[in-house]
């Protein structure tokens, strides 16, 4: 048996050192010619086949189902079973390792990991990548920097201030410590300090604050890892450092936030985005949640509980900004909006502005006024790493900021009159989420939508033909996506594959049945609650929308790193054996519910 079999790559990279073993007992090396079939319905499986060099093509009578590159395993389905019904052909001259059928069962039957990283279904597949993972739970500790947290504002004092004076500067600053300086030393006076005072008994008017101050401070640089902050402070027995920058102090780090930072960190973005008292500091608030989403990322934190805190945290953020840019009265009686994977909750990296506002009927501020609150709005989005919507859907567009009667006139017209460019809109409309003012203004306009498009059956058939808009994964993708050829390594748009497919026939299904959730997800699930999808796929469809999810942010993060535009694709060559394996069941799902998605609104029928 070869020495050079490798055990890095999924499903082997789970196997202990005695079933590593059992594999190199076990496994020999197999030629075929291109054309030649390995496996098929008249040829008995009696091996696991592990590519070397080389592609396989999988057929189902004569349509291309899959194809096998360097690393890729099967069939173990066809193992398993006894017999297989798809033909598997060499597409070049191959090489593979052949590992036996009572090897391949031994292992299987004493680790289910591997066994599920094999041949399971997508969403047991994840599950098992998942318990893979589970001891990078703290890898958002050991990665984090001391400025990644949230720092205090340094406060200093004379060693001469009397206490009452430093009392009013701990409320005023909603303090607990301050810093002392006295002479050339540098001390600390803290919340306990003030408790001792008042036991001095000595008039606190009079009492020098230097007299209560430690002057044995404990720092550490901005650029330490939290976890060295977090041994400091147990190993000192302090509740708080001093962070320098060289000579200058940055600020405080308490214990308290240390712990919020690893325990909740979206919390204290979240209320220093509320707190936030000009665009300036909110944009320094929209740069960490970039951060916190790699942070979130590295720490394998699920996608679709990263999109939720992405969209809390993305809402507060837009709400603030809004308000520090409108007139009250205009934040009142409007609905700023958000839409697209902004309004579904499924924006993990920051992309074009997707915004509008609805005008209360009758609003007394003028149109100018209006018109100047928008394009700051957009501009400070712009600013925050928002770009403009190539479309120019954004408020700083008049069409898209109208009196609530206005807009509910436009969406008749997208209805009613049916062209593209308004099917488009009604698209990206039907994502809305309210994000400040009165809600009650949007859901009045969504509320039109659901009553015209009750008995249109046409219309929902031209808005769902949508899904087909990009090139079917048919026919030949299965090549695309694995064949590497020697112009250079290719490029898969996510988003057109996968992505977009499944967002929009689950909004194309969730218009037809009158579900008013916006997000993906749980669009899903209420349509398996009127019973108008069967809960197995709608499984299957949350868990490929997440992991395409999951693979598009990946790559979003490694372009970020080098300073790159995100461009939402993903280089194949780049992706390890399982990630092709899980891409190629989540494509498949995607296959499956376009073609479900063609029967129910009879796409495609004469």
């Amino acid at each position: 048996m070869p020495n050079a079999f490798d055990f890095s790559n999924s499903p082997f990279d789970c196997l202990d050192a005695a079933e590593q073993g059992i594999v190199r007992d076990s496994v020999d090396i197999a030629y075929f010619r291109q054309g030649e079939t390995l496996l098929g319905p008249d040829i008995e499986p009696t091996h696991l086949f592990i590519v070397i060099k080389g592609h396989v093509s999988q057929y189902d009578a004569d349509e291309l189902v899959a194809t096998y590159g360097p690393d890729d395993s099967f069939d173990g389905r066809s193992l398993v079973a006894g017999r297989t019904g798809s033909r598997f052909v060499a597409a070049e001259e191959v090489l593979a390792y052949a590992l036996t059928k009572a090897a391949f069962s031994a292992l299987i039957a004493g680790n289910a990991t591997f066994g599920a990283l094999l041949f399971s279904d997508l969403g047991e597949k994840l599950g098992a990548l998942a318990q893979r993972h589970s001891q990078r739970e703290l890898h958002a500790l050991t990665m984090s920097r001391v400025d990644e947290a949230f720092l205090r504002p340094a406060h200093i004092v004379d060693g001469e201030t009397d206490i009452v004076a430093v009392a009013k500067i701990l409320q005023a600053y909603h303090a607990s410590s301050v810093l002392v300086r006295d002479g050339e030393r540098l001390g600390i006076f803290t919340n306990t300090g003030l408790q001792r005072a008042i036991a001095d008994g000595r008039p606190l008017g009079s009492l020098a604050v230097r007299e209560l101050a430690t002057f044995t401070l404990v720092t550490i640089a901005s650029g330490a890892p939290l976890f060295d902050a977090l041994a400091l402070m147990i190993l000192h027995q302090v509740h708080r450092l001093v962070v320098v920058e060289g000579e200058r102090i940055a600020g405080l780090l308490e214990q308290l936030d240390v712990l919020s930072f690893l325990s909740n960190h979206s919390y204290l973005i979240t209320v220093q985005i509320v707190r936030a008292p000009d665009l300036a500091t909110l944009r320094v608030q929209a740069e960490k949640i970039s951060r916190f989403v790699s942070l979130l990322h590295r720490g394998g934190t699920p996608v679709g509980q990263m999109a939720t805190l992405v969209q809390a945290l993305n809402a507060k953020l837009f709400a603030r900004a809004w308000q520090l840019v409108a007139p009250a009265e205009l934040v009142a009686d409007s609905c700023l909006f958000v839409m697209g994977s902004e309004g579904r909750g499924e924006q993990l990296l920051k992309t074009d502005q997707d915004n509008g506002l609805i005008l209360r009927d009758g609003l007394a501020i003028g149109a100018a006024e209006v018109a100047l609150a928008c394009q700051r709005f957009s501009a400070a989005l712009r600013d925050f790493g928002y770009p403009d919507c190539p479309g120019r859907i954004m408020v700083s567009n008049p069409a898209w900021c109208r009196s609530a009667s206005e807009f509910a006139s436009q969406v008749r017209h997208w209805l009613l009159r049916p062209e593209p460019e308004g099917l488009m809109a009604l698209a990206i409309f039907v994502d809305a989420r309210a994000v400040a003012g009165d809600a009650s203004l949007l859901a009045g306009v969504r509320s039109e939508v659901d009553r015209l498009v009750s008995t249109d059956d046409a219309l929902l058939g031209r808005f769902a033909a949508a899904i087909d808009s990009f090139p079917d994964a048919s026919g030949g993708w299965w090549n695309r996506l694995l064949l590497i050829g020697e112009h250079g390594p290719r490029t898969l748009d996510l988003k057109k594959c996968g992505i977009f497919p499944i967002v929009h026939g689950v909004r194309s299904l969730a218009l037809r049945d009158h579900v008013q959730e916006t997000a993906t997800a749980a669009r899903l699930g209420a349509l398996v609650t009127l019973g108008r999808l069967p809960a197995e796929l709608a499984t299957d469809l949350v868990d490929s929308l997440h992991f395409l999810m999951g693979l598009k942010l990946k790559a979003g993060l490694s372009e970020l790193d080098l300073e790159r535009p995100v461009s939402g694709g993903v280089q194949t060559d780049r992706l390890g054996s399982l990630e092709r394996d899980l891409l190629k069941d989540s494509l498949a799902v995607v296959k499956r519910f376009k073609a479900l998605v063609r029967h129910q609104f009879h796409l495609g029928e004469a």
